[in-house]
């Protein structure tokens, strides 16, 4: 085993020695009092690190987890991006790529996004605790995404006046029965169960068992072989799988999606919102919805039906451009002083009603700064 650095740094890498001279790499996310929120520092390590591993014969497979009991990623740094767009709107600017640390940490932590997602090695994410925004962006990509009986994912992006990114208008549109749509107006919580059933997750296992998994990859014959090694690394964590019961996504399944066909997003919105009865795991969904930002409501009902986010390369590139408008004049700054600045969760969205948040309101949040080969993460898919 060898530390890459002090056990101070954002991040850890190890390796570990195996059989035939093939390594185990392993990366920890290493900020657990805040919930290893995702730092552009972070992702610069996270990504250079993933790269160098690509790259080294010798490595055979990837892990990533998160330091603590808690969590593995909680989200990005809002608390960065707050003083960011502040400065920014401050300084009078109207260009959406002046604000340089949104424009900077956006990119990176898409890109970073995208390249676990197109990994050329069996990565295995270690999902225990919480897995939000951010953290789905890390975890969603992994070959093999393991939860544990502690996790808990959700994309509470419209809580805080963005929506959900990094990949998240592409996942949630392939949600079983339209149920992406009902996640990202609500929030609504995943267990391992129903994470696993959303596609954002591929097996359950006890927490208590990551070192023995661990133990089990450095000890395993690898082939050299992304495909073969991909699918026996697959068969090893379903012969250790924990035994599923249905979460409440699955259990609400045939409510849920008559709730998402109701016709237009104000139809959704009203057939959420006159959800009855006493089931927690739905009463909190209606209330996280009526608390949250229209504009961003708006936004995850409009992205999820764009023609870019039909592939996953294109889903990044529209995200990105949409990210930078929320930033520089939509209702996320405002969330993130309502949650995490003032904490006095009493937002002042703009728009107000979802009335005043309707397409023609959404339609600049979709106009490029860039041609598509100016874009910055044009050569997305392309390499």
């Amino acid at each position: 085993m060898n530390m890459a650095q002090g056990s101070e740094a954002p991040v850890l890498f190890e390796t570990r020695d195996g059989r035939d001279g093939h390594r185990t790499g392993i990366a920890t996310l290493n900020a657990p009092k805040s919930l290893n929120g995702l730092s552009l520092e972070m992702t610069r390590l996270l990504h250079a690190q993933l790269q160098a591993w690509a790259d080294d014969a010798s490595v055979a497979c990837v892990v990533m987890r998160g330091a603590g009991d808690k969590a593995f990623c909680a989200g990005g740094d809002l608390h960065g991006l707050y003083r960011s767009m502040r400065e920014y709107r401050d300084s009078g600017a109207s260009d959406i790529t002046a604000n340089r640390y949104a424009a900077q940490f956006f990119e990176e932590e898409y890109r970073l996004d995208y390249a676990i997602h197109t990994y050329p090695k069996p990565i295995l994410c270690w999902g225990h605790g919480i897995v939000m925004g951010g953290g789905i962006g890390l975890m969603a990509g992994a070959s093999h995404r393991v939860v544990t009986e502690r996790s808990k994912l959700a994309m509470p992006e419209i809580t805080v006046g963005l929506f959900p990114d990094v990949g998240g208008s592409w996942l949630m549109r392939r949600v079983p029965r339209g149920a992406g749509l009902f996640l990202a107006l609500t929030g609504a919580p995943l267990d391992a169960s129903d994470a696993i059933y959303a596609g954002l997750a591929d097996v359950k296992l006890e927490h208590a068992q990551y070192e023995a998994v661990v133990d089990a990859l450095v000890a395993h014959a690898w082939r050299g072989d992304a495909v073969v090694d991909r699918e026996k690394l697959g068969e090893f964590l379903q012969g250790l799988a924990q035994p599923l019961s249905p979460g409440p996504l699955q259990m609400h399944a045939e409510l849920i999606e008559h709730l998402v066909s109701a016709g237009t997003l104000e139809q959704v919105v009203a057939a959420i919102d006159a959800l009855s009865g006493e089931d927690p795991w739905l009463q909190n969904a209606r209330a996280t919805l009526a608390a949250g930002s229209p504009g961003s409501a708006r936004l995850a009902w409009s992205l999820q039906r764009d023609e870019g986010t039909r592939s996953l390369a294109d889903t990044f590139r529209t995200e990105y451009g949409v990210a930078l408008h929320a930033a520089a004049h939509g209702d996320f700054a405002e969330g993130i002083r309502a949650l995490l600045i003032d904490k006095d969760r009493q937002p002042h969205w703009q728009p107000a009603t979802l009335a005043q948040a309707d397409a023609a309101w959404a339609a600049p949040f979709f106009q490029s700064p860039w041609t598509a080969a100016a874009h910055p993460l044009a050569d997305l898919g392309h390499a």
